[in-house]
C-alpha cells in the first residue's frame, strides 16, 4: 500500500516523463529498490536506502571508533545502544535526502503544483516517516526470526517490479517487436545469472583447524579437528549498496 499512496503536490503525469527519460539512469535503479514507489513518488519514495547507508556508517565508524568498539564488546547492551545510534543516523541521512528530493522536484518545470515550503515540509514529513516505518518493521520480521528484515524489504521491492517486466517483455512479443526467439534468451539470461549468483554466495573454503591434545586432570584427550569457513564473497551485497547510496545521497 505503500508503494502506492502518493505525496499530495505532484503532478504525476510529468514525473511518470521525468522518469520515463531517467529510465536506465541512477533514478531507474534506485526505483528498482523501492519498488517502484519513487517513479510515484509515494511514502515509500526513499524506501529503505537511508537505513543501510546509517547502518554501513555505524560499522565502519566501529572499526575506527574506540567508543564504539568498546561498545560492540558489551554484548547486548552495547548492541541495544548501536542500534539507536543507527536508528538516530537513520532519521537524520532521510531528513537530508527529503529535503534534496523535494528542491530538486521543485526545480523540474511544472512538476509541482504549488511549490513553496509548506510542499517541501509535506514531503520531509511524508519521507522520513515512510522510511521509519520500513525500518520498524524490518526490525520487526528479524527479531520475530522471520528472516533478515530489511534484505526481505529490499528484495519484495525489488520483485514488485517483476510482474510489469513480464508483462512488458511479452507484450513486446505479441505486437511483434521483438523475436520470440530474444525473449526466451532473455528469460533463460536471467536464469543463468541467478544461479551463478546462488553458486558464488554459497561457495566456501574450507580450512581445516586442528586443535592440540589436552589433559583434564587424569584423561588426556585427544585434538580434534574442525574447519574454518572462508565464503568467496565475503562482502556480500553490502559493496553495492552503499556504492549506490553514496551516488544517491547528493
Amino acid at each position: 500500500m505503500g508503494a502506492h499512496i502518493p505525496v499530495p503536490g505532484i503532478d504525476p503525469e510529468q514525473l511518470s516523463s521525468l522518469f520515463k527519460s531517467q529510465e536506465g539512469g541512477i533514478l531507474g535503479l534506485f526505483n528498482m529498490f523501492s519498488g517502484g514507489a519513487l517513479s510515484r513518488f509515494t511514502i515509500f519514495a526513499l524506501g529503505i536506502m537511508p537505513y543501510i547507508s546509517a547502518s554501513i556508517i555505524m560499522q565502519l565508524l566501529t572499526a575506527v571508533s574506540p567508543t564504539l568498539e568498546a561498545l560492540k564488546k558489551e554484548g547486548e547492551s552495547g548492541r541495544r545502544k548501536i542500534s539507536q545510534y543507527t536508528r538516530v543516523s537513520t532519521l537524520g541521512l532521510a531528513i537530508v535526502q527529503a529535503i534534496g528530493i523535494s528542491i530538486a522536484l521543485e526545480a523540474q518545470p511544472n512538476l509541482v503544483i504549488d511549490p513553496g515550503l509548506l510542499f517541501r515540509f509535506t514531503t520531509v514529513v511524508t519521507l522520513v516517516t515512510g522510511t521509519m516505518f520500513l525500518m520498524w518493521l524490518g526490525e520487526q520480521i528479524t527479531e520475530r526470526g522471520l528472516g533478515n528484515g530489511i534484505s526481505l524489504i529490499i528484495f519484495a521491492g525489488i520483485v514488485a517490479g517483476l510482474p510489469s517486466s513480464l508483462g512488458g517483455l511479452f507484450e513486446l512479443v505479441r505486437t511483434g517487436s521483438m523475436l520470440p526467439i530474444i525473449a526466451l534468451f532473455i528469460v533463460a539470461l536471467v536464469i543463468a545469472v541467478t544461479s551463478l549468483v546462488c553458486f558464488v554466495e554459497r561457495g566456501q573454503r574450507r580450512i581445516t583447524v586442528n586443535y592440540a591434545k589436552k589433559q583434564v586432570g587424569n584423561k588426556l584427550y585427544a585434538g580434534q579437528s574442525s574447519h574454518l569457513p572462508l565464503k568467496l564473497n565475503m562482502a556480500g551485497v553490502i559493496p553495492p549498496i552503499f556504492a549506490s547510496s553514496i551516488i544517491l545521497f547528493p
